[in-house]
């Protein structure tokens, strides 16, 4: 059922009390509404000072800062390098964006790639400049010893950004991060399937992806079948033709969306005979039928991170390194039924 404007208005301010900023494409998808009513929303409710438009969404405005929160120094500026400048990073940095607002904190954005070398060029080139008092980082840790300890020496002090380090840095300055905990995402994908009648189910990750590391590693089955990028359709073929699994947990959505679509080649139904869930819900609603996804908390990690770095350079080397984990949410579509709900599983039997 379609909402009056009101309700939507009233949706839209508490997304922004919860999250800090809203995002014109999910609002409208979530509300079941075009985003040119969105837009419009949105138009509204700045003509009032109630909002703050910025280029895909909204903000709160300043002076909706939750009381108590320390303000910054109007000239603080704070580096930002992340390894894309689209898919999954666009919420967090659009989080990182509206904290710093309302802290009264710029920006420095920087894209890099998944690779060592290339993080420390742009990482040295922000700081060379002299401009930069902190750093927001998402580095690639392959070397993981070597890339933290580097972190850990330079000059101004840095939060991970969906990284976590595997152990303390040796270095003078310890490294603080905050991540979406991944681990708690899958077991609430688990709880969801079990909840459906599903306890053969299979976990298939991207090869190489930083988030694929995570659920690997918080995964209680049978080893995960790890899926080259672009996803080999063959690969998924022979997998689907075993047919021991009654649900799938794929990250992430393309890969998600080619099992979907290998199964729609091979007459496997979707949920009736398999039960599917993806892993990010970048793209997963236009899915055939739409998928259910775990949804990390994007646009938390870019706030709180923004929170975690000015709070180091406000207390100094003094307050201890800290680490955050912030949760998923399961997003429920039509992939997810439980086979009992439609009787027994051809793809399970």
């Amino acid at each position: 059922m379609a909402l009056f404007q009101v309700q939507r208005h009233d949706r839209l301010m508490s997304e922004l009390q919860q999250h800090g900023a809203v995002r014109v494409s999910e609002l409208a998808r979530d509300l079941g509404v075009s985003e040119l009513t969105i837009r419009r929303d949105i138009a509204a409710l700045a003509a009032r000072n109630l909002v703050t438009r910025v280029h895909g969404g909204a903000t709160l405005p300043s002076r909706s800062r939750p009381a108590g929160r320390p303000l910054a120094s109007k000239t603080l500026t704070v580096g930002m390098v992340v390894p894309s400048l689209d898919f999954y990073w666009p919420p967090i940095v659009g989080g990182a964006r509206a904290a710093a607002a309302a802290l009264g904190v710029t920006v420095q954005l920087r894209g890099s790639t998944y690779d060592p070398d290339e993080d420390r060029r742009q990482i040295g080139r922000l700081i060379e400049a002299g401009e930069v008092r902190g750093l927001l980082l998402a580095p690639s840790l392959a070397d993981d010893d070597a890339m933290i300890d580097w972190i850990g020496r330079l000059p101004v002090p840095a939060v991970l950004v969906e990284r976590q380090p595997r152990r303390w840095t040796s270095a003078s300055r310890q490294v603080d991060w905050v991540r979406s905990d991944h681990s708690l995402g899958l077991e609430i994908a688990l709880h969801h399937l079990h909840e459906n009648g599903h306890h053969r189910i299979g976990l298939l990750v991207s090869r190489g992806s930083p988030t694929s590391a995570y659920l690997v590693d918080g995964w209680p089955g049978a080893a995960p079948i790890l899926l080259d990028d672009p996803p080999d359709r063959q690969a998924i073929r022979a997998l689907l033709a075993r047919r021991d699994t009654t649900a799938l947990i794929v990250h992430s959505d393309p890969h998600a969306m080619a099992v979907a679509q290998v199964c729609a080649e091979e007459g496997i139904r979707i949920p009736e005979d398999l039960a599917l869930i993806s892993y990010d819900d970048e793209i997963a609603h236009l899915g055939e039928p739409p998928l259910t996804a775990v949804r990390p908390p994007k646009n938390h990690v870019g706030r709180l991170a923004v929170e975690l770095i000015v709070s180091r350079l406000l207390d100094g080397d003094r307050r201890p390194a800290r680490g955050m984990l912030v949760a998923p949410e399961l997003v429920v579509r039509q992939s997810s039924f439980g086979s009992e709900r439609f009787g027994l599983s051809r793809f399970g039997s």
